[in-house]
């Protein structure tokens, strides 16, 4: 699939314009808007019934797509989430006060991936910048992991749904805290 496929483009504009899409990652299907839109990412957690102050993940395709939120880290720990591309990694860096608190949840981190997943490097190129990426379910029901699944969860809610498939990760990516090494979530395997 070309990478700016109509679907890629037409999720890139449904973001610009406040939509909220659903779109294949590592392990799970997510659900991604505008960072920056504060009523894009107040839908998302209302599609999720998740609090606000659990914060969400900003997903990218590159670490430039990342460069307002990353500009104070040091060189090594920035190195870690580049090698960590590809690899399911979610990294809790700190928020270096560029990241909206409807993001962070108020809280003093920001989550990041960078990912190589073909459907989120797609949607991140079209869009040119950074999503919001959070796991595609209602508040305590088993992330969607596939395409079925998120259509019976959020039946004609959801914008745009790119087509695509998980890259077969089992479940949602791992969650490191970047200054300590900790990790937050683990990896299911």
């Amino acid at each position: 699939m070309p990478r700016y496929s109509p679907s890629y483009t037409l999720a890139a504009r449904s973001m610009l314009e406040g939509g909220v899409i659903a779109y294949a990652t590592e392990g799970v299907w997510g659900l991604g808007c505008d960072p920056l839109n504060e009523a894009a990412v107040s839908r998302v957690l209302a599609l999720k019934s998740r609090p606000e102050n659990k914060g969400l993940i900003l997903i990218a395709a590159d670490i430039k797509q990342l460069a307002a939120y990353t500009a104070g880290l040091e060189k090594k720990k920035l190195k870690l989430i580049i090698e960590s591309q590809g690899k399911g990694m979610t990294w809790l860096i700190p928020n270096l006060g560029v990241a909206p608190d409807w993001i962070t949840g108020g809280q003093a981190t920001l989550a990041v991936r960078v990912s190589n997943h073909p459907s989120v490097v797609g949607i991140c190129e079209a869009y040119g910048g950074a999503m919001v990426s959070t796991s595609a379910n209602p508040g305590g029901r088993p992330a969607a992991t596939n395409l079925i699944t998120v259509h019976r969860y959020f039946p004609n809610l959801i914008d745009v749904i790119v087509p695509g498939t998980t890259a077969g990760q089992n479940g949602p990516t791992e969650i490191r805290e970047l200054e300590t090494g900790r990790i937050i979530r683990p990896k299911q395997t």
